[in-house]
């Protein structure tokens, strides 16, 4: 028997109004019941059953088995109106593949504090509506969220938590940020945003916890972060920032979790660090980070992580330095530290990674020691290309190939030409080893521990847990991983050409509609030193995860060693599908020549022929020393040395490598001028001294002879107001001055002839020019010389001054020698000790080429033009490469109008 309408909505009326009052008796509001429905439909949220009470902690409600990754709970708070009324605080729902988007109807649950919907599939933008709520936590991370943040976020002055990492936000940061007064952590990582980090962050100071890892945010490391006195972690890894690190930082005494990685910029010392007494984990790698390290960062008690690879660190250890007694990895890869290792790091080596420096080694010892990585230090003076560990390495035999099952067993794949077989790849690897493989040729070399998982012993061997239906599957079941730097060498190579082909799929994330298929893996590659592939990602490139995509590359073996890199530069998610996931990931390696191997085709090469070969070989090297010596070119650095020497200078002499290290490898962001003679780079030396190094072009007419004659005419010209001459560099090709730095530019830059703003031509393309002094010919007999002066100064000038100085230009530019004064004597007219003589206008003037009118419209147009074109002081003017518009071109750019002042 069917029931009425009427009956049914009252039944249902009766069943809730049960639930209400259900236990203590307080209730949920009907609004808030109507919103959590709503919300539920938003989000995609199917399992909520609204036939209980919310706040009972029922299962569907309030689910005990909740993981690292996974959580799902409605909080209420019950004790409002003497415990009668209850409100929703708290909405939890983590890695639950919510399929919908971010609901506004949040705005109807006046009391809620908590949101976090972290680990789903979620898309849409923040809602606007969010911003008049009174939220205390928005946690959104690992989610496929996009567009900027809205404005009105910015106006919850109660938030103390924003986590928005890893999804697809956008858009510059807004100024209203610094009105969350209360705000103690913000991560935003993995996103898109892009813009100057905007200078209200600094009111922020409560802020305990920030994280801008993988962005495009622009411009330098702010040193308004020194404000954050409160901060315990701070990370800017692969944010495209540079540096160098403010050393402002120190005052962050609080810092307990430091990580700065990949910046740009130019090289600067090590930052100062010695007041965080309670630092735990601290990264600075790949900073253009140069001189020592420090002896206090050996003193840090609490130090567990230690990173500084990829930088130029020199010096030595102390020789009694200990290892921190927590610190259980220590990386400092590829750097120019030297001397030797200390008993303290050997016998309490922990996880420690000094491969690639110049530390001094026995010729016999292995590339590793325990867990003490050793793997590329030179022996001595050891040139040879050889890695010193490896000298003595017995090679069975040539070989022409080799081929890797990364992180897998062996495996034989059929080819056009037969079966190849992949060898077998199962070492666990580690935080810091050298592995050399059974067949002795090849190894790998293995740096970095995964951060943030908080597993005690970390996996280097991914393994797929999908089906894989690519051809040669058994390549793509396993891939080794890194955290950091992971390298494979191909040993006992027959130098020539080879091909290289590198196996990838995507095994880690899935392909799915949930939060692990939003993982981002990126990472560059490098082979025989070279980078190739920057900002690879897997899946992009082929197309979806677990599917196979091939990189083939051309490699030189000139020293019967490949080496192919793998580095992580800070780039892409590290919390999909949870904490710790990134890094490189390869899954084969086939390595082939590109010539016939000698042992190939039934046919062996005999003595007499490879005598033969040699003997012409040699004959045709002593052909070209010399031609090379008749020509001179042999003898040039040598001649040039006598010519410096007798010169008998007062000047010191660089290396190659210590420029190269100064100027950043003369990187472009340290360009600073171009003049005749070639560039000039900014640098800093080892001591903190600033330079300027100026490189002579291979387009520059000028010769050794002149390079020679311009060292000794500039050493001998000392005086504290010429730039001084620090030094020269002549080795190779490389032909390089070095200068002081002038941190205000030149003096002509200065000067630049003050009350104009114009040199005394302007030349535009297809039309004549106007000469300044011309123009001020024109306004003098029209007694209007005040409309020389330049318009960007407004009002803001002495009219009698000004007046004064033209009158001073005119006397000394006067046809008749006579009428121009002395040096003397203008000094003393600008300084007001004297009276500025009267001038006679000029008899004969150009102007009678233009008409009046037509000269001002010239003029005018003229002016508008310099101020949207840069003009460099070069060419014939120059009367010598050292002059300060070649050190310093003049560049009239916004910067230097808007300071001439």
């Amino acid at each position: 028997m069917l029931m009425h309408r009427q009956e049914v909505v009252f039944l249902f009326l009766l069943a809730f109004c049960c639930f209400e009052t259900f236990g203590s008796g307080a209730t949920l509001p009907i609004e808030e019941v109507d919103a959590l429905e709503q919300i539920s439909k938003t989000l995609g949220k199917e399992n909520w059953n609204f036939s209980v009470n919310p706040c009972i902690r029922e299962r569907s409600w309030e689910d005990p088995s909740t993981t690292k990754v996974y959580e799902n709970n409605v909080t209420c708070n019950c004790s409002f109106q003497n415990n009668t009324v209850c409100h929703v605080v708290s909405i939890v729902l983590k890695g639950q593949n919510l399929q919908g988007e971010l609901p506004a109807e949040l705005v109807k649950l006046p009391y809620l504090q908590q949101i976090d919907l972290t680990r789903n599939y979620l898309n849409g933008t923040i809602p606007a509506a969010w911003g008049s709520m009174q939220l205390v936590k928005i946690s959104l991370l690992g989610n496929r969220l996009t567009g900027p943040i809205p404005e009105e976020l910015w106006n919850i002055s109660t938030l103390r938590n924003l986590i928005l990492e890893a999804n697809l936000f956008s858009g510059p940061l807004s100024p209203k940020i610094g009105n969350l007064v209360n705000i103690d952590e913000i991560q935003i990582s993995s996103n898109a945003f892009s813009g100057e980090l905007p200078m209200s962050l600094g009111n922020l100071s409560s802020l305990k916890d920030f994280r801008i890892s993988d962005s495009h945010f622009t411009g330098k490391i702010p040193d308004f972060i020194q404000k954050w006195t409160e901060l315990d972690k701070l990370t800017i890894q692969g944010s495209s920032l540079r540096g160098p690190i403010p050393p402002g930082i120190s005052s962050l005494v609080k810092l307990t979790d430091l990580r700065i990685s990949d910046i740009n910029g130019t090289a600067s010392a090590f930052p100062p660090l010695s007041n965080m007494k309670s630092m735990r984990t601290l990264i600075l790698r790949n900073c253009n980070l140069t001189g020592p390290i420090p002896d206090y960062i050996w003193t840090m008690e609490d130090l567990k992580n230690l990173d500084l690879s990829f930088n130029r660190l020199e010096g030595q250890f102390p020789p009694t330095i200990n290892k921190p007694k927590d610190a259980k990895y220590i990386y400092l890869t590829s750097n120019l530290l030297n001397g030797t290792v200390p008993e303290g790091l050997l016998k309490k080596a922990g996880n420690i990674d000094l491969s690639y420096n110049n530390f001094t080694l026995a010729s016999t010892g292995p590339c590793q020691q325990g867990i003490l990585n050793l793997f590329g230090s030179p022996t001595g003076n050891n040139l040879s290309g050889v890695v010193p560990c490896l000298k003595n390495f017995p090679c069975p035999k040539p070989l022409f190939s080799f081929h890797i099952n990364c992180g897998g067993k062996e495996v034989n794949i059929k080819g056009i030409n037969g079966a190849t077989t992949f060898a077998y790849d199962q070492e666990p690897g580690g935080a810091s080893r050298y592995i050399l493989s059974t067949e002795k040729n090849w190894a790998f070399s293995t740096t970095g521990n995964f951060l943030d998982n908080d597993i005690e012993d970390d996996t280097y061997i991914a393994e797929n847990v999908s089906r894989l239906i690519m051809p040669d599957f058994d390549l793509y079941t396993t891939a080794r991983l890194s955290p950091l730097s992971l390298t494979y060498y191909g040993l006992c190579l027959w130098n020539g050409n080879y091909t290289v082909k590198l196996h990838f799929a995507e095994i880690v994330f899935t392909d799915n509609r949930t939060y692990s298929s939003l993982g981002k893996r990126m990472f560059d590659v490098y082979i025989q030193g070279k980078l190739v592939l920057k900002d690879f990602n897997i899946e992009d490139e082929a197309g979806g995860t677990h599917r196979a995509v091939v990189k083939n590359f051309t490699a030189i073996v000139a020293t019967n060693t490949l080496e192919i890199r793998f580095y992580w530069a800070g780039k892409g998610t590290q919390s999909i599908p949870y904490r710790g996931t990134y890094g490189p990931l390869i899954s084969a390696i086939s390595v082939d020549p590109d010539f016939t191997p000698p042992s190939e085709g039934g046919r062996k090469i005999s003595a007499g022929v490879v005598i033969g070969i040699v003997a012409s070989v040699l004959c045709v090297i002593f052909l070209i020393l010399g031609i090379l010596w008749w020509k001179g070119c042999l003898c040039k650095k040598s001649t040039m040395y006598e010519d410096l020497k007798r010169l008998d200078l007062q000047t010191g002499s660089f290396t190659l490598r210590q420029i190269k290290a100064a100027t950043n490898n003369f990187d472009v962001a340290n360009k600073i001028g171009e003049g005749g003679f070639g560039p000039v780079y900014k640098g800093l030396l080892y001591d903190g001294t600033i330079i300027a190094v100026k490189q002579l072009s291979s387009k520059s007419k000028q010769g050794n002879r002149e390079f020679v004659n311009e060292i000794g005419m500039i050493s001998a010209l000392q005086h504290p107001n010429l730039v001084k001459l620090y030094g020269c560099c002549i080795e190779g090709n490389q032909l390089l001055l070095v200068y002081e730095y002038m941190e205000n530019n030149s003096l002509a830059r200065a000067l630049f002839e003050i009350v104009s703003g114009k040199s005394n031509t302007n030349y535009r393309p297809k039309a004549d020019c106007v000469y300044l002094l011309d123009w001020a010919y024109v306004l003098q007999q029209r007694g209007s010389l005040l409309e020389l002066v330049d318009p960007k100064l407004g009002s803001e000038f002495n009219k009698e001054e000004a007046i004064g100085m033209i009158n001073i230009a005119l006397l000394c530019t006067s046809t008749s020698s006579p009428l121009r004064p002395t040096m003397s004597s203008v000094v003393s007219m600008l300084e007001g000790r004297t009276v500025v003589q009267s001038h006679i206008s000029e008899p004969n003037l150009s102007t009678n080429y233009w008409s009046i009118k037509s000269m001002r419209s010239r003029h005018q147009e003229v002016h508008s033009q310099e101020q949207s074109q840069s003009i460099t002081m070069d060419g014939p003017q120059t009367a010598s490469s050292t002059s300060a518009s070649d050190l310093y071109p003049i560049i009239m750019d916004s910067d230097f109008w808007n300071h001439r002042g």
